[in-house]
């Protein structure tokens, strides 16, 4: 298994890798910069003294001043011991050597003739471990027909090869002394920039199932994790409300079990306390029964809204006329609106592409929970008509005491309730909204409700046949 590296030494090696290539080639262009420098120096010095040389030959009139010019050029030259200067006349004859300048006579500093072509620029020759750059041409006395002069300016740039070495030595030594230091402080560096992610990291491992409420302060990250932590504060609100959700699911559930259980344990200890009559034990079993069947119906809700969280609810899509399966629900709806003294009116058209049962069960649930929450003397309408592009729209509308906004995306939660203490004997279990919204998600489609002037509405889309 290949090992994982931390983003630390990541950070670290290629930052070290930067500022090596960066010391790298800074040394380098120094390096050759000095160089440089150096080489120009060299250069200026010797065409000063070239021009010097040159300047005293311009002025020999005749062969008693060439012979004189020895005497000058060493008066003007004396002090420079690095600097060799020779001069050959016309004729072959010496007229003047540097002090020590026995190389005048070797091959690398042979004194250009008349027919060879002038140097100006300097080159390097090394003789006897040492190292000279010179320059070698000739020029013209004021000797009125004569042959050119030849002249050879050497310059000792040993001192120079060895300050260069130095300098070279010196400037390496800096440049891996540099990339080590780049190499901590690019460590110091990257643990002092991911310390957020750390503290970030201890607190996820602070996180558990009662400790939802730790968030990350975005304002304290970079910006680059700032996302990154609210992203995490947001996961960590839906775990919240999810883990809430669950925990009230689970009070509410344990709460209408007990009821019915309750009152089978009551209904079975009444009846075994005496002996009674056959027509008495069959009214306690049929009493028995009803419980049954509230549990058997809690249980088949539980049950589809555990497929429909894990999405396993399918549906056998068909073309459904919503406003004949409205009507359909009013006829098994009107001895109970009556005897509630509630009018059920319907408005509208409309054709969906959904699971008949299904979409049936769903305005069922809707048109149960508006019976039982309108005032006698009400009326609850149902329309239907088009929604927005490809759906179709169907809303349940009842008058109804107001309801506080909070409290409305809420109302499709299993099991609750606005207020608890208006629950009614034989009211349903809580299961019939969020029944319904699962079945208008499992169909592509969305369900809302609002509250607005004493009227409720519920309203929810689907798709267009």
């Amino acid at each position: 298994m290949r090992k994982r590296r931390s983003i630390t030494f990541l950070l670290t090696l290629y930052f070290s890798i930067a500022s090596t290539a960066l010391l790298l080639f800074g040394g380098y262009f120094v390096g050759r910069l000095v160089d440089a420098h150096l080489m120009e120096q060299d250069q200026a010095v010797l065409e000063g003294k070239l021009e010097l040389v040159r300047n005293v030959l311009s002025k020999v009139r005749t062969e008693s001043e060439l012979v004189a010019v020895h005497d000058k050029l060493a008066e003007a030259l004396v002090g420079h011991h690095d600097l060799f200067v020779a001069v050959v006349a016309p004729d072959g004859r010496r007229l003047y050597r540097s002090e020590g300048f026995g190389l005048a006579n070797g091959p690398a500093w042979s004194v250009p003739s008349a027919d060879a072509p002038q140097a100006a620029e300097a080159s390097m020759r090394e003789h006897e471990g040492r190292l000279f750059r010179f320059i070698s041409m000739t020029a013209d006395t004021g000797i009125e027909g004569a042959q050119p002069a030849g002249i050879v300016v050497a310059l000792d740039i040993d001192f120079h090869r060895q300050f260069m070495t130095d300098f070279r030595n010196s400037l390496w030594v800096s440049v891996a002394v540099g990339i080590a230091l780049s190499a901590l402080l690019g460590w110091f560096s990257a643990r002092r920039g991911l310390a957020p992610a750390r503290k970030a990291l201890n607190l996820m491992q602070r996180v558990s199932a009662d400790r939802l409420g730790e968030r990350l302060p975005p304002e304290s990250m970079p910006s680059e994790l700032a996302p990154l932590a609210a992203a995490f504060n947001d996961m960590l609100a839906r775990l919240e409300d999810s883990f809430r959700r669950l925990s009230d699911f689970s009070s509410d559930l344990a709460h209408e079990l007990r009821t019915p259980v309750s009152n089978l344990m009551t209904q079975t200890q009444v009846a075994l306390a005496r002996a009674r009559t056959a027509d008495e034990y069959r009214e306690i079993l049929y009493s028995n029964l009803e419980e049954y069947e509230r549990l058997s119906q809690m249980t088949s809700d539980m049950l589809f809204l555990a497929k429909a969280d894990n999405g396993l609810i399918t549906t056998r899509t068909e073309s459904v006329d919503l406003a004949s399966e409205v009507e359909r629900l009013f006829a098994f709806y009107e001895a109970l609106a009556e005897e509630r003294g509630v009018r059920l009116v319907l408005t509208g058209e409309g054709r969906a592409r959904a699971d008949r049962d299904m979409l049936r069960r769903a305005v069922s649930n809707l048109l149960s929970n508006a019976i039982r929450h309108t005032p006698r003397d009400g009326e609850i309408r149902v329309t239907v008509g088009a929604g927005r592009a490809g759906q179709t729209e169907l809303s349940v509308e009842n008058p109804g005491l107001p309801i506080a906004p909070e409290h409305l995306p809420r109302l499709f939660d299993r099991f609750y309730r606005v207020d608890a203490s208006r629950r009614k004997e034989g009211e349903g279990a809580g299961l019939g909204l969020a029944i319904a919204k699962s079945i208008v998600e499992a169909h592509g489609g969305s369900i809302s409700a609002s509250s607005m002037e004493g009227t409720f509405r519920f309203a929810f889309t689907v798709p267009a046949a």
